[in-house]
């Protein structure tokens, strides 16, 4: 039986028969939900009112009205469901980085393009006469024999459609091709009437949270476009972990995570495209950079045993595909390149940042960190590379954090405590009314609360304060950051005893993963000559604040530099270069991966790291004296 489902106060309805949570009919409405636990009821975030109807929960039926999470409800009869503001996913900020620049290392349109993965050709060929009576496909190879180097497959639905195309504009027209990188062979792609042989195509970074889209002239090797928005994937769970048990154990999870991701990167290339007035068809090849569980998901590849150990991946180097194998809305025959990964929880993402900040040909040893959920990290030079991850957890994004919300404007992304508590100044994204902490800001109130003597070294609250913002809440002391009277939502903005334990462990998991991986090699911090931070959460982090928290090696701020969005700037690299897809390859290859769980290392680190700053202080020689 089929239901009618309509969401307020946006007023779209959509069909259901039942089997489907309202997570699922709320994200076919184009309205994503807020979660972090893979649809097992149990964070609260997606909870929605339904105003009228009946919905089943587990085997009751119950009737409106009623407050529920969507992601245990299904309707059970016509519904009117309101999405209240608070259970949504909002719009937040995404580094759009290079937006106009070459990324081999030029300015824009300087540098000529080393092998991109498409590429077009104009033709004029001479009609068939009595004398030339040679059929249209040898006519053409005959024609692309001196512009392609290379032996030239066609496909059949080209190759259908070929005596029309090539008499449409008299014999003139535009071959798009791919050439395999060995050099050896091509494949027509599109063959279309005309002259003009435009060639685009898309750099993709398919980030847990964050997806983000660019639009390059091929030919130019220039960037013409960037979009960028939320992963519509969140809805279904905050970090790869909760997605993975979604997939695995919800029916149809898997179809339903797929759908969601590329739903959001089929928006973002509409939006790539319509500012750039390039039509769909002229897009030509497409590159994916993402963790390892991002990339079974946008492929609709089993990920279960990603979790499950010895932690296997089903694949870590992906066949090139077509567009049409994913549904994305571009030229259907598109090919389809994805980043290779080098383990279950060290992905395609990190390759393309280790090239992209060009790891592989630095002389001094060099530590690459993408600080995240994963805290994935790469650590070496030209002649060898080791990488790891640890599980930092989604604290820094928001995760288990009452107000921790992603980089939206009005959250709180820099705080200012002074001494004894009793006054705190706060800079917010877009000076709106704060509403909430995101991940920088997460970092600069637990270095400010160190600072001003708010916290002890074991990040236990101070009971001995006379400050009205330490009070003591239902679940323990919290300290207040923004008053009731100063936020955009009228409740005060704090942070727990408990939420700054949360905090410790992700910042312990992430030092313990550069120390553990330093340790294995024999190396102290000061063998490292550089520090590349990359991702758009580090784009924002204050080294100072993340040092004095212990997150950080103390080392000299010059070895620091942030590198933005390194996955995007690979994925880019990989559209416009044959040389930096080998470079990638090899990285992917030859990378060691050092698994944190073998052994006690990892946790006889991550438990003396578990201090403000640490343990020991000798590794924060420019903190000692202080609190």
């Amino acid at each position: 039986m089929t239901h009618r489902v309509r969401f307020q106060p946006d007023d779209i309805e959509v069909r259901a028969d039942g089997s489907e949570t309202l997570v699922v009919l709320a994200a076919r409405a184009g309205i994503t939900l807020r979660g972090a636990c893979g649809g097992a009821g149990t964070c609260g975030r997606c909870r929605v009112r339904v105003t009228g109807g009946k919905i089943r929960v587990g085997e009751a039926v119950l009737a409106a009205p009623l407050e529920v999470p969507a992601c245990q409800a299904r309707p059970a009869a016509d519904l009117e469901v309101v999405v209240p503001s608070a259970s949504r996913l909002e719009e937040h900020r995404v580094l759009l980085a290079a937006r106009a620049a070459s990324v081999l290392g030029e300015e824009a349109g300087t540098v000529a393009p080393d092998g991109p993965l498409y590429r077009r050709v104009s033709l004029h060929l001479p009609s068939p006469s009595l004398d030339d009576p040679v059929d249209d496909l040898s006519r053409l190879l005959r024609a692309l024999k001196g512009q392609v180097p290379a032996d030239v497959r066609v496909p059949l639905e080209v190759l259908q459609e070929l005596p029309s195309v090539l008499r449409a504009n008299n014999w003139r027209v535009c071959v798009g091709y791919h050439v395999d990188d060995d050099g050896r062979s091509a494949e027509i792609l599109d063959i279309a009437p005309g002259d003009a042989a435009v060639a685009f195509g898309l750099a993709v970074d398919v980030g847990t949270t964050t997806v983000v889209v660019q639009l390059w002239d091929l030919a130019a090797g220039t960037c013409v476009g960037t979009a960028g928005s939320y992963n519509r994937q969140a809805a279904f769970g905050d970090d790869v972990i909760t997605r993975i048990i979604y997939a695995a154990e919800q029916p149809g999870g898997r179809q339903v995570l797929q759908e969601a991701v590329v739903k959001t990167v089929n928006e973002l290339i509409g939006q790539v495209l319509a500012g750039a007035g390039v039509s769909s068809e002229d897009v030509g090849a497409v590159t994916f950079a993402g963790n390892t569980t991002m990339m079974h998901l946008l492929l609709g590849a089993d990920p279960t045993y990603i979790r499950l150990e010895p932690y296997t991946p089903a694949a870590n180097h992906w066949p090139l595909l077509r567009a049409n194998d994913l549904g994305l809305a571009i030229n259907p025959r598109a090919v389809v390149y994805t980043v290779p990964g080098i383990a279950s929880y060290v992905g395609g993402d990190i390759t393309a940042g280790v090239v992209a900040a060009g790891l592989n040909h630095k002389e001094g040893i060099t530590l690459f960190v993408d600080i995240g959920t994963n805290g994935e990290m790469v650590l070496g030079n030209r002649d060898w590379l080791v990488a790891c991850a640890c599980s930092a957890g989604p604290a820094f994004e928001g995760g288990g954090i009452r107000a921790g919300i992603r980089a939206i404007p009005g959250a709180i992304e820099e705080v200012t405590v002074l001494p004894g508590g009793y006054e705190v100044f706060f800079r917010t994204i877009g000076d709106k009314p704060p509403s909430g902490i995101c991940g920088s800001g997460l970092i600069s109130v637990l270095a400010g609360l160190v600072d001003a003597g708010i916290l002890d070294r074991s990040g236990r609250f101070r009971k001995d304060l006379g400050t009205p913002r330490l009070r003591e809440a239902e679940d323990g002391p919290e300290f207040v950051i923004a008053w009731g009277s100063e936020s955009g939502t009228g409740e005060a903005i704090s942070l727990s005893q408990a939420e700054v334990e949360n905090l410790l462990r992700a910042k312990a998991a992430v030092f313990a993963g550069i120390r553990t991986m330093l340790g294995a090699l024999g190396l102290d911090l000061e063998a490292v000559d550089e520090i590349y931070v990359a991702g758009g959460f580090g784009q924002h982090i204050n080294i100072k604040d993340a040092i004095s928290i212990g997150m950080l090696p103390d080392l000299p701020p010059e070895r620091y530099h942030f590198i933005g969005n390194s996955a995007l700037k690979g994925a880019a690299a990989a559209l416009l270069s044959k040389t930096a897809r080998r470079e990638i390859a090899a990285v992917a290859r030859n990378v060691t991966y050092l698994e944190l769980s073998a052994g006690n290392r990892f946790m006889e680190e991550f438990t003396a790291a578990l201090f403000l700053p640490h343990t020991d202080m000798e590794l924060f020689p420019s903190l000692k004296g202080g609190n």
